[in-house]
């Protein structure tokens, strides 16, 4: 089974305290799933259509953990907290192997 992916990208950050607290709570609401982070940090270099935004890759073991952990009641919790304190693009997507 193909590992899966999360893939998010801020567009932008507007209270860092929000982003803080989602920030403390995230990585412990997905553990559970077999999260691990792989990236996370604005963009390095940008190419083509690509913007200098914050961007974070989480490997997890298989779509439908990558899908339960955004659905699981911890990491909802994790999105309150963040409210209204960015706006963000979370896309999953499954690896090639």
């Amino acid at each position: 089974m193909p590992k899966a992916y999360w893939v998010v990208f801020y567009r932008s950050i507007s209270d860092p305290q929000k982003f803080g607290a989602y920030a403390k709570l995230a990585p412990a609401a997905t553990a559970p799933f077999g999260s691990r982070y792989l990236a996370r940090g604005t963009a390095a270099a940008v190419f083509e259509a690509g913007l200098k935004e914050r961007v974070v890759i989480t490997e997890f073991p298989s779509v439908e953990k990558a899908v339960a952990a955004y659905k699981s009641p911890a990491y909802r919790d994790a999105l309150k907290a963040l409210g209204d304190g960015a706006v963000r693009d979370l896309r999953i997507v499954e690896g090639v192997e």
